[in-house]
C-alpha cells in the first residue's frame, strides 16, 4: 500500500500561507508583539514591592487573608531568588495569550450554543488542538512569525483556547430551558437573551474554562522559550541543557508560585461571583 505524502500536504500548504499571507502575519506580529511588549512594559514600571503591595491587596479581596499572606511570601521570595523581572514577562505572555483566548473562545462557544452543527465541526478540531502536542505548533508558528515571544504566544493560544470555548458551550446549553422559554414569552431578543440570562447564569463555568485556559497558558512559558520567548521558561530551558539543577529548581519554584498565585485568584474570583448571586 502507497504512502499517503501527508507531511508532504502539510509543507506546501504552510509554504503556500507564507508566501501569499505575509502581510497578514506581520500585522499579528505587530498586534501581539505590542500587547506583550504594552504588558511588560507595565508589569516593569512600578517597584517590584508597590506590585507586591497590589497583588496582595488583589487577593485579599478575593479570598481574604490565606491568599494575601501566601502572595506576600511568594513574591517576596521570587524577588529574593533573582527572578523578579523574568517572573513579570512570563506574567506578561500569559496575560496576553489568556486575553486572546478568551476574545476568540467566547463568540465561538456561544456560537456553539447556539447551533448544533457548529459544535459538531468544532468539537473534533478542539479534541486535535489539545491532544496535538504543544511543540509541533512551534515549528509553522517559527515559519509565519520568526522567533520571539509572538510565536510562542500564537501557539499557547492554540493550546489553552478549547477550554474557554468547550465550558462556554456547556454553561449557556446548562441554563434551564424554562427560563428561555419564559423570555421568550415576554418577548425577549436573542441579545437580551444571551445578555441577561445565559451569560450571567453561565458565568461560574464559563469562570472555570478561563481559568484552564490561565493555567494551560502558563504551562506553555517553558515550551515557548525555545523559541525565544524571555521569561521564567528560558532560565528552566537554560537550567536544563546545561544540566544546572539548583538553577533549574529554583526556576521551576518561581513558576510555582506564580501558577498557584494565578489560580488561586481565578478561583476566588468565581466564588465572589457565585456569592453574589
Amino acid at each position: 500500500m502507497p504512502k499517503i505524502p501527508l507531511d508532504q500536504w502539510i509543507e506546501k500548504l504552510v509554504s503556500f500561507l507564507a508566501d501569499n499571507l505575509q502581510f497578514l502575519f506581520d500585522f499579528f506580529k505587530m498586534v501581539i508583539g505590542g500587547a506583550v511588549g504594552a504588558f511588560s512594559w507595565v508589569f516593569h514600571l512600578l517597584p517590584f514591592y508597590v506590585w507586591i503591595g497590589i497583588f496582595a491587596v488583589i487577593a485579599y479581596l478575593v479570598s481574604r487573608w490565606g491568599l494575601a499572606i501566601f502572595t506576600v511570601i511568594g513574591l517576596l521570595l521570587i524577588e529574593n531568588l533573582g527572578y523578579w523581572d523574568h517572573t513579570m514577562d512570563s506574567l506578561a505572555l500569559v496575560v496576553t495569550s489568556t486575553l486572546i483566548s478568551i476574545i476568540v473562545g467566547l463568540p465561538l462557544g456561544i456560537w456553539c450554543a447556539r447551533r448544533d452543527g457548529v459544535r459538531n465541526v468544532l468539537t473534533p478540531i478542539l479534541d486535535f488542538m489539545q491532544t496535538m502536542p504543544a511543540f509541533v505548533y512551534l515549528i509553522p508558528a517559527v515559519t509565519f512569525f520568526g522567533l520571539g515571544v509572538v510565536p510562542g504566544v500564537i501557539a499557547s493560544v492554540i493550546f489553552a483556547v478549547p477550554p474557554t470555548i468547550r465550558l462556554t458551550n456547556l454553561g449557556i446549553r446548562q441554563v434551564s430551558a424554562e427560563l428561555v422559554e419564559a423570555a421568550d414569552a415576554f418577548g425577549s431578543t436573542p441579545g437580551q437573551k444571551l445578555f441577561k440570562i445565559q451569560l450571567p447564569l453561565a458565568a461560574p463555568t464559563i469562570m472555570a474554562g478561563i481559568n484552564q485556559t490561565v493555567m494551560l497558558s502558563l504551562s506553555m512559558v517553558v515550551i515557548a522559550s525555545m523559541i525565544g520567548a524571555q521569561g521564567l521558561g528560558a532560565d528552566v530551558y537554560k537550567a536544563v541543557t546545561q544540566l544546572k539543577i539548583g538553577e533549574g529548581f529554583q526556576a521551576g519554584l518561581a513558576v510555582v508560585i506564580l501558577a498557584i498565585l494565578l489560580d488561586r485568584l481565578s478561583q476566588g474570583m468565581m466564588k465572589k461571583d457565585k456569592k453574589r448571586r
